[in-house]
């Protein structure tokens, strides 16, 4: 199987700006990103994310994410379910909040001594959920969902050193477009596994058109009765991918 980047978890924060609990929100993740957990997350943007940016949803889609949102609507939520897969973990600014029995948070650009606390708050029950979705085992690219759990073994380092957050977009997770009837499907780790079968020497074969069905299988959904018309489309993209790999092999 190809080798795809360490499991991180991403960290998508609600980006609305007109309550104080949005300013909360992205100041926690922030701290998670750049001083909590720095080493173990990845920041997903959320406007780049509803725009379509591929590398932000492959990511969402084949790794933990959690989702910090400043009010019961849930926005960063709701669109990292309806865009890659439901959330691996949420945290609610307004129930941290009432949690930690603090005050009405204000202040958009200078939040108030509660909305501070409201930071620190939230960025620590973020911390803690990256702990505990680093510790389990058996996370699925094909589904986004644990398959099982193991006891608790990963503790972080204590005074991890601040970092620039890391984006997903630069993740490392290649995504390719594939022409299934007529139709573009986005698939994960494709330019991988067609690279892993051309050094293998692969022939054109309908063998080799099942193994790469069952290879993108790993990490992609493929819908019930569509297998055939997936590994014929996998099959003609191998075809091309070796065409154009022989034809930089030769102008070289």
């Amino acid at each position: 199987m190809p080798d795809l980047p360490k499991k991180k978890v991403g960290i998508v924060a609600c980006s609305g700006e007109e309550l104080a609990e949005g300013t909360v929100t992205r100041l926690a993740a922030l701290q998670v990103l750049e001083r909590l957990r720095p080493g173990d997350t990845v920041t997903i943007c959320l406007p780049l994310f509803l725009a379509g940016g591929q590398g932000d949803r492959a990511f969402a889609k084949f790794y933990p994410t959690i989702a910090i949102d400043g009010c019961a609507e849930r926005c960063a939520a709701r669109a990292t379910e309806r865009y890659s897969g439901e959330p691996a973990a949420s945290v609610v600014v307004t129930d941290v909040a009432a949690e930690r029995g603090l005050g009405p948070l204000a202040g958009r650009r200078r939040l108030n001594e509660a909305g501070q606390l409201a930071v620190a708050a939230t960025a620590e029950k973020a911390a803690a959920l990256v702990d505990e979705l680093l510790e389990k085992k058996g996370w699925s690219r094909r589904t986004g969902a644990f398959v099982e759990a193991a006891p608790a073994a990963f503790e972080a380092p204590a005074g991890a050193p601040a970092s620039a957050a890391t984006c997903a977009c630069g993740s490392g997770i290649p995504v390719s477009t594939l022409m299934v009837d007529g139709q573009a499907v986005t698939l994960a780790a494709l330019p991988l596994i067609l690279e892993q079968f051309r050094a293998a020497g692969k022939a054109l074969a309908d063998q080799t058109a099942r193994e790469l069905l069952e290879a993108v299988g790993v990490y992609n959904p493929i819908p019930g009765g569509a297998e055939e018309r997936y590994a014929a489309a996998l099959l003609h993209e191998y075809q091309v991918f070796c065409g154009q790999e022989q034809g930089k092999g030769t102008s070289a």
